[in-house]
């Protein structure tokens, strides 16, 4: 995580913009990435399509099947691995009946909606107060800075937890979960910004910009926001799968999305009685949120390689040695 984290220094003197071929190039020379975001892409387009392959199936998240359960076991599913059949393809819900296969559909559209909203969120706020910080007078930077440490020092969980307590209860709970993790969780993104802001500044095309007496805005916009594009796309990537599990874990706790509205986190809430009874049903959700999570991380890797040019430099002195070893007389490949 902390190779994740670290992002590169620009170099003195050279505008950060790489074209976008050469970022697709590098992206693509690396399998792990295009496994990841094939996997992530797949995700999608299940969570998409959940009402199409529900149709498929033949059912919905929150019809009841009291005849797929055993009463007399307190509610275990009828048949193996969860009760799975031809009618559902994983299983049902353990007391309920419900269709495993749907609900977990239904909950990656929720799961993934409020991590990605909340990452938008994030990354919105932290780009205004970083570069505000950053931009501004050191009044502005000052009280920017310290607003900016105490959101990172502040727990979010325990106030995402009270701010969700107080909003009415009829208020859309994924919407609310968005704003939540998002208004609290922006530090971060704001101080990276800051820091890769204040290193642009002390480079060339920078202060060429800020002396022919372009306003702040017009600096921000044309010369620096390009140049965070590749920490803050790397950044936001890990964003991604930590809301995830935020959202899992407020789930979780009762506060988050409320019943029938399915999510993975709401689902493992449920099933923490049943993982003797019925372990498919403990396992599958928590798999959703292990497979996604990771490939979340592993893209975001990728795009931190793709988007520095360092190390495309380092790819090409690697190859041009290779190349020069092997058009020497009894060079090896």
């Amino acid at each position: 995580m902390t190779d994740l984290l670290s992002t590169p220094e620009p170099a003195a003197g050279l505008a950060p913009a790489s074209g976008a071929r050469q970022v697709w190039r590098r992206l693509r020379a690396r399998k792990s990435a295009l496994a990841a975001a094939a996997v992530l892409g797949l995700l999608v387009l299940l969570a998409l399509a959940a009402p199409l392959l529900a149709a498929l199936e033949g059912q919905d998240p929150n019809t009841y099947h009291d005849a797929l359960v055993d009463s007399a076991r307190g509610g275990v599913p009828l048949g193996d691995f969860g009760g799975i059949s031809a009618e559902h393809w994983l299983g049902v819900e353990p007391g309920t009946g419900r269709d495993m296969f749907v609900r977990l559909l239904y909950g990656a559209r929720v799961s993934l909606l409020v991590a990605l909203g909340a990452t938008v969120v994030q990354v919105l706020i932290g780009l205004a107060v970083g570069l505000g910080a950053a931009l501004g007078n050191r009044f502005a930077d000052s009280a920017l800075t310290h607003l900016t440490d105490v959101m990172v020092s502040m727990p979010l969980l325990v106030f995402a937890i009270a701010m969700v307590a107080v909003v009415p209860a009829d208020f859309p709970r994924p919407l609310l979960l968005v704003f939540a993790i998002g208004l609290l969780a922006w530090g971060s993104t704001a101080r990276l910004v800051r820091g890769q802001t204040l290193s642009l500044k002390k480079l060339d095309y920078v202060s060429a910009a800020r002396l022919t007496g372009g306003s702040s805005w017009r600096v921000a916009r044309r010369e620096l926001l390009p140049g965070l594009a590749a920490p803050v796309i790397t950044y936001a990537a890990i964003l991604v799968p930590s809301n995830i599990v935020i959202e899992s874990t407020m789930s979780f706790l009762g506060v988050g999305v409320k019943p029938p509205t399915p999510s993975w986190g709401q689902m493992l809430s449920t099933a923490n009685t049943w993982f003797r009874a019925d372990p498919a049903y403990v396992l599958l959700p928590a798999s959703m949120l292990f497979v996604t999570t990771l490939a979340f991380t592993v893209l975001a890797d990728g795009v931190r390689v793709a988007l520095d040019p360092r190390e495309a430099s380092r790819l090409r002195v690697g190859r041009g040695g290779r190349e020069s070893r092997k058009s020497r007389p009894g060079g090896t490949a």
